[in-house]
């Protein structure tokens, strides 16, 4: 049986970095998924993602990206862009080690045939900030992109009849104590 593993990364106290987390919470929502797909929010991996990839079939994660393009845009990255990006130095604690694990797979033999990173331009990176308007708007381009490229993988999802309410926890704003004394 083929194996696909479909993963938001990203840290959702972080404003736009929450974009990877927010956009698999929205896909587990609104599709269901064939045997052997796995949807997970996988936080901030570093190197500990390998294991996750290692011998699968197909991996498509999502995180948010620095690029010259205007926020929100989605841009795609295939594997062998990933690769070619090998860093000195990690930019801070919450970059995924991306390269370093895809390398790290190949060297196991374990590398997963197909590799793509859905990656969404960010703007807001401080902590206790939601999804920039920018960012938001893009998610619905993201979910059709990763959609769409299961599809051409062999890999079977269908849009839910009823859309359940996403699991976001983060964006739950507390209650305000005047009102909550009141009740």
């Amino acid at each position: 049986m083929k194996r696909a593993l479909i993963g938001g990364i990203g840290n959702v106290l972080l404003g736009d970095d929450a974009v990877g987390p927010y956009v698999v919470h929205m896909l587990e929502a609104q599709y269901s998924f064939g045997e052997g797909v796995e949807i997970a929010d996988l936080g901030t991996p570093a190197l500990d993602l390998t294991h996750r990839i290692a011998g699968l079939d197909a991996v498509i994660l999502v995180d948010s990206v620095v690029d010259d393009a205007s926020v929100g845009s989605v841009i795609l990255y295939r594997k062998e862009d990933i690769v070619r990006e090998i860093t000195a130095q990690r930019l801070d604690p919450h970059s995924p080690a991306l390269s370093e694990c895809l390398i790290a797979a190949d060297m196991l033999g374990a590398a997963p045939r197909d590799f793509l990173l859905v990656g969404i331009v960010g703007t807001c990176f401080d902590p206790g900030q939601p999804l920039s308007d920018a960012v938001r708007a893009s998610v619905s381009r993201a979910i059709d992109l990763v959609v769409e490229e299961l599809g051409r993988r062999g890999f079977h999802c269908e849009k839910k009849p009823v859309v359940q309410a996403p699991r976001i926890w983060w964006e739950r704003r507390p209650v305000d104590d005047s009102q909550a004394r009141l009740s």
